[in-house]
């Protein structure tokens, strides 16, 4: 499949950009502090996600790299030409809330609504974002084995 697709999207947790410029540095700190739910703290269900990222990448979409934390998600993705980020963001979260739930024996919503998606303008804003996911765990002061990381070649 030819790759003449829109530039890669970052994508993140909920809210606009307002928000985000706002409220951000709050947010990411709890998120790295582990607050909310950890249910991709169980390497189970972390590879659940992972699995869904790696199912159709290089046929919908090419992931450029992406960190499975224990509360929260950052992938940079470039959608194909015959699929929508939105679809292709519904997709993962609706099968893996499912099996993650099925699982744990939870029901009703396993991920936020929404999501929080940037364009990326230039190959620096690339790079910067990428080198943001591959240090988001870090950052937090996760272990190895805390997390799951990957980075295309």
């Amino acid at each position: 499949m030819p790759w003449n697709s829109p530039p890669p999207v970052c994508l993140r947790t909920n809210g606009s950009h307002e928000y985000h410029k706002r409220f951000s540095s709050t947010i990411d700190r709890h998120l790295d502090e582990g607050h909310g739910f950890c249910l991709l703290r169980e390497p189970a269900n972390a590879e659940i996600v992972a699995g869904v990222f790696r199912y159709n990448d290089q046929r919908n979409y090419l992931l450029h790299s992406w960190v499975i934390m224990s509360n929260h998600v950052h992938v940079l993705v470039s959608p194909g030409e015959s699929d929508s980020l939105n679809r292709i963001v519904a997709g993962w979260k609706r099968f893996t809330g499912t099996r993650i739930n099925a699982r744990t024996g939870a029901c009703g919503a396993f991920w936020q609504k929404d999501h929080f998606d940037r364009l990326i303008r230039d190959w620096d804003h690339f790079m910067n974002v990428a080198r943001y996911i591959r240090r988001n765990p870090i950052k937090a002061k996760l272990t190895v084995g805390a997390f799951l990381v990957y980075e295309a070649p």
